[in-house]
């Protein structure tokens, strides 16, 4: 019978944000189903996966929850998932002066 996991969650604290991606933790090392992102910060945040462009913004005092299964296929088939090595990145729409962005995965 098939288990969710999570990985360790994946952070980056607001000292190191800037207007320039940086990596939020280590890559994945599964295949993420769901990944929740929390913005504890005092500041809005941009998310890449690419580290170049810009894919959806995080408001300040926000979480997302991104089901990337949501719409899976029938009968079982495999669905969407982010692959094994996708690494989160960061950067500062408005600038932030206290605590984290998190990132939590679940495979």
């Amino acid at each position: 019978m098939p288990i969710a996991r999570f990985e360790a969650v994946k952070s980056i604290s607001n000292s190191t944000l800037d207007g320039t991606y940086r990596s939020v933790g280590s890559a994945t090392t599964t295949r993420c189903r769901v990944f929740f992102v929390t913005n504890a910060t005092d500041g809005d945040l941009m998310i890449s996966t690419d580290a170049s462009t810009d894919e959806f913004p995080v408001l300040a005092g926000v979480s997302v929850l991104i089901d990337v299964t949501a719409n899976m296929k029938s009968h079982g088939e495999d669905g969407y998932f982010l692959d094994i090595g996708t690494q989160f990145s960061a950067k500062e729409i408005t600038a932030s002066s206290t605590k984290s962005l998190y990132i939590a995965c679940i495979s």
